[in-house]
């Protein structure tokens, strides 16, 4: 370490991707002042003004010279306060009121207040992730958000509830992790994961298009509900989150990284599959994601990840919109790209596209009262908003009617989320098992060339109906691979070796070919 210069960690975040920022800080013979270089935005930029009023308010005034304070790597666009405890102890290091022997070990995120106080910063969660995977073992937080970062497993948490705690901990005067909590602050209020309340069992008359939901669920494949208003859609939709699966230790710390860096408090990671269901004036940033000098902000398409996200009146959406989906649907992820900023973010979901058959919504109804009164020219742009590039990307193509009679099934009583919760589990169990020792663990994963090599492929007796659609060009070879994925889903959940003739026939119909 050079002479004069005290170091201290700190994480910037370029969405959920961290990078170590080392917190530099020297005193020099010039007049008294301060000055943060290494391009810091605005928030940053203030923290001189926050650093020195907080120091004096806890009787540890800065050195009367200049101070520079640098943020290595300087190449590095950096934004938010959570830099602001970093700043403050480096800068009272370089005054000698801090010993550096943990300083450049510790990642320190926090928010400075004026009065020397310790605040939570905007994606708290994501910076300790960060930290961990960037080979650091202790972070330094906030003592309000100590449960949040406590909730990733594999890194020692301090806690700090003001600038004095922090440097008492430094000088090891801190006998416990937990110190000094102010108890006039109250602690800030949990927040907990809805409920889920809705069920599928309060679908009725729509046992085809429950069956095909649960088909989607399997090896998370994308839907589209097409049917007159009152249908079911909306119904069908919302409930499809109630029937995957809890997510795994992995899913879960990104969900819930995604969860802070939208800046959700968290208590508990988020477990459950999440449902995302933006209106459709939404704008592109609100849907696709969006960035600036305040840092990255994940739209709707982030958010829903491992979950689902549903588009209801989905030809109301903008064409641009509809379309950015695309390659997010392919790769599962999504590129956020601005003048300085550019970051890649999780978008594995299911996508659910609902709509009315015409701008009427009568299209097709038996029901005279009913008779649809669009225009041939007016349906056809009114379903031409949604791509063929988007829908040849949709696995299952439902056509939903009205129901007609709701007297109850004659198998008994209709099963529950729970029961069709269980189904969908073994069958991504089975799928799992097979897909052991590859990148993938979901047949909506599984790329087509792996499907059709010779130790996946299936016999030509149970491919015939694709094979010559696909040779009369009726179906595309992306298509061809997403009738094979959902063909080995439904074998899944019938506890099948491998897909038939069967299989793939009801893969071929769920598309919406079986005529």
């Amino acid at each position: 370490m050079s002479r004069g210069v005290r170091r201290a960690a700190a994480i910037a975040l370029t969405g959920l991707e961290g990078t170590p920022v080392m917190v530099e800080a020297a005193v020099s013979h010039q007049l008294p002042g301060m000055t943060i270089i290494g391009l810091p935005d605005t928030a940053l930029a203030e923290s001189k003004q926050r650093v020195r009023t907080a120091s004096a308010q806890v009787g540890l005034p800065i050195s009367d010279r200049f101070v520079t304070v640098n943020l290595a790597p300087a190449s590095l666009p950096k934004q938010g306060s959570g830099f602001d405890l970093a700043i403050a102890l480096a800068v009272l290091s370089a005054s000698k009121h801090v010993p550096t022997a943990k300083l450049a070990e510790t990642a320190h995120i926090g928010e400075l207040g004026l009065d020397g106080s310790l605040r939570r910063p905007v994606a708290l969660l994501s910076a300790v992730i960060a930290a961990r995977e960037l080979g650091f073992s202790r972070v330094m937080v906030p003592f309000e958000a100590g449960a949040e970062a406590r909730l990733v497993p594999g890194i020692e948490v301090v806690t700090a509830d003001t600038l004095l705690d922090a440097i008492a901990w430094h000088k090891g005067e801190a006998p416990a992790p937990d110190i000094g909590r102010d108890a006039s602050r109250p602690a800030r209020p949990p927040t907990l994961q809805p409920l889920e309340t809705a069920d599928m069992s309060e679908v009725l008359g729509q046992e085809e298009a429950v069956e095909a939901m649960v088909v989607a669920a399997a090896g998370r494949h994308h839907v589209s509900l097409t049917g007159p208003p009152g249908s079911g859609k909306t119904l069908l939709a919302t409930r499809l989150a109630g029937i995957l699966p809890d997510l795994s230790p992995p899913e879960s710390l990104v969900a819930s990284s995604i969860a802070s860096l939208s800046g959700v408090s968290l208590d508990t990671l988020v477990t459950r599959p999440p449902f995302e269901s933006p209106h459709h004036t939404a704008s592109s940033a609100a849907i696709i994601g969006t960035g600036d000098s305040r840092g990255i902000r994940p739209g709707s398409i982030s958010r829903a990840s491992y979950g689902v996200l549903f588009m209801d009146e989905a030809p109301e959406f903008g064409r641009v919109i509809l379309d950015d989906l695309r390659e997010p649907l392919e790769s599962g992820t999504v590129t956020i790209s601005r003048a300085r900023i550019h970051a890649s973010l999780p978008a594995k979901l299911q996508l659910v596209l609902a709509a009315n058959p015409c701008p009427c919504g009568n299209a097709g109804s038996p029901e005279t009262a009913l008779s649809c009164t669009c225009t041939p020219n007016t349906r056809m742009r009114y379903l031409g908003r949604l791509s063929g590039p988007l829908i040849d990307r949709i696995d299952l193509r439902l056509n939903v009617r009205r129901v007609s009679s709701l007297s109850s099934p004659l198998s008994g009583r209709a099963p529950t989320s729970n029961d069709i919760r269980g189904r969908v589990i073994a069958a991504r169990a089975r799928a799992q098992r097979r897909l052991r020792g590859t990148p993938w663990t979901l047949n909506g994963e599984v790329p087509g060339e792996w499907l059709r090599g010779e130790s996946m492929r299936l016999p030509s007796a149970a491919t015939t109906t694709i094979d010559r659609a696909l040779a009369l060009g009726a179906l595309t070879v992306r298509g061809y691979d997403r009738i094979l994925r959902v063909a080995w889903s439904i074998s899944d959940l019938a506890g099948e070796s491998r897909p038939g003739r069967s299989e793939v026939a009801q893969a071929l119909a769920l598309r919406g070919g079986s005529t």
